[in-house]
């Protein structure tokens, strides 16, 4: 039997749906293209546009128990991502939030939240070799994050005004980022 034209691309569908439906290689897949998604960086949001926002009493804690008051986080320049281990944008962006958390841990606030328990988050941050340090919902989410997917990302001014809001992957480490939060500093 000859193979039309037709035919060997219905193949290559086949084959490719096959591979999203595999769990083993569903996963990768998905990183892989989100990877390619998130080669540009975030948009920044026009200043007559910016939502501001209450330090509120939302309580976060680390793995080491350490609770953090996001109240507490008034009159700095945050950086906030809801991810997941399980979600491929999510650890499509994570090497430019690495490389980001790196360079700016010391100047910026990072607080990576995840509702996954916290051996997970770890095994998966320990077998990437991230020294991000992630923290847990300890009371609800305020309103005004409304998180309706993840990846999540806001970079929020000392004012306390949303610079950038991101859902799903993007380059954390982009000229863009880079300039906004050094501007910002």
């Amino acid at each position: 039997m000859k193979l039309t034209k037709a035919h060997k691309k219905n193949l290559i569908y086949l084959v490719i749906a096959a591979l999203f439906i595999i769990p083993q290689t569903r996963t990768p897949i998905q990183v892989f293209i989100n990877k390619g998604l998130a080669l540009f960086g975030p948009s920044v949001i026009e200043s007559s546009e910016r939502q501001h926002i209450d330090f509120t009493k939302w309580m976060l804690v680390s793995k080491d128990n350490e609770v953090l008051n996001f109240e507490d986080l008034k009159g700095k320049v945050v950086f906030i991502n809801f991810w997941a281990t399980w979600c491929p944008p999510c650890i499509a962006e994570l090497p430019s939030m690495q490389k980001l958390y790196d360079d700016y841990k010391d100047k910026v606030e990072f607080v990576f939240v995840s509702d996954e328990t916290q051996i997970v988050v770890q095994e998966f941050l320990y077998k990437k070799g991230y020294t991000l340090k992630v923290y847990r919902p300890r009371t609800n989410y305020p309103e005004f994050f409304n998180i309706n997917g993840i990846p999540r990302t806001f970079l929020i001014d000392r004012n306390g005004d949303i610079i950038i809001d991101k859902t799903g992957a993007a380059n954390w480490n982009s000229n863009t980022v880079r300039e906004t939060i050094d501007g910002l500093l």
